[in-house]
């Protein structure tokens, strides 16, 4: 086992300067935060939508959700245009208040930019072998594939589309990206909820992941029905940890591989160590709101 190893990589994921970012308020509620880039961006070019205030960033939209989704979906554009966002996908995400009810929907390749916080849904592929020993099924994804190509996926994992419950996306991901039939993960629910936080080239990475645990039988495989995953592999959990290690996977996959290891007792005498690390991205089950930076 390697855990002081586990333990440097959750620590350098997970842990992350923020006095750089500026805190981003719309519609009067603090809802994300920019970069130096894209402070400059929004108060140079975008004066009629955004002043800079004592607090930080304020979007001035008001409105109904519909109204608020269409002034920002017009910015995103402009923004598009201008060179600005790549990725895009014209697929939105949902951008939720302080009390958790839906704010405005935006296209979301604008998420990281303005730092806004985004769902997605995860599920560890677990196998319980002849002998009694537990494995994880984990995906390779597929070299073709424009972000993160060829690194290591969980069995599932993808965002929450505007307009979708939880429920439905893990439907959609789970046949999607290993042909999982939705009557086996309707009666699935969270078993954590993490908060993967992080820099990255766009802004900041901001993502609740809702991870789920799908016990599969022995010779039941998944098989991908979109093309996103080159291969399914059932590993020994001490291969899993190897890949963490070598940082072979993708990085909110990676945390969602180690709450799971973790929960399942796989470091055994360094549980309490680890989950004190885990301490700082785990959350309880229905507090997913726009939380500060």
């Amino acid at each position: 086992m390697q855990v002081d190893a586990v333990l440097a990589y959750l620590g350098k994921v997970s842990r992350f300067d923020a006095q750089p970012f500026t805190p981003l308020f719309i519609g009067g509620e603090r809802m994300g935060c920019v970069n130096a880039q894209w402070k400059e961006r929004l108060l140079g070019h975008e004066p009629a939508l955004f002043e800079e205030t004592y607090q930080g960033i304020s979007c001035r939209v008001d409105g109904s959700y519909r109204s608020i989704s269409h002034a920002m979906a017009l910015a995103a554009r402009r923004w598009q245009q201008a060179g600005w966002l790549n990725g895009w996908r014209n697929e939105n995400f949902t951008a939720f208040r302080q009390d958790g009810a839906p704010f405005f929907e935006l296209e979301r390749a604008a998420f990281r930019p303005l730092g806004l916080t985004s769902r997605a849904v995860h599920v560890n592929g677990l196998c319980r072998v002849a002998d009694g020993e537990t494995r994880m099924w984990v995906g390779r994804r597929s070299p073709h594939k424009a972000v993160d190509p060829n690194r290591m996926d969980n069995l599932v994992g993808g965002g929450v589309a505007a307009g979708e419950t939880l429920e439905l996306a893990l439907e959609r991901e789970g046949w999607e990206e290993a042909g999982i039939d939705r009557t086996m993960l309707q009666p699935l629910q969270p078993a954590s909820l993490l908060l993967a936080q992080r820099p990255v080239a766009r802004g900041l990475h901001r993502e609740w992941l809702y991870a789920y645990d799908l016990w599969l039988a022995p010779g039941q495989e998944p098989s991908c029905q979109d093309g996103e995953v080159a291969e399914h592999l059932l590993l020994p959990l001490a291969e899993v940890e190897q890949l963490l290690v070598a940082e072979r996977f993708m990085i909110d996959a990676a945390l969602v591989c180690i709450d799971c290891l973790c929960r399942l007792g796989y470091w055994r005498q360094a549980g309490a160590e680890m989950e004190a690390a885990l301490a700082g991205i785990r959350h309880a089950l229905g507090q997913d709101v726009a939380i500060a930076v």
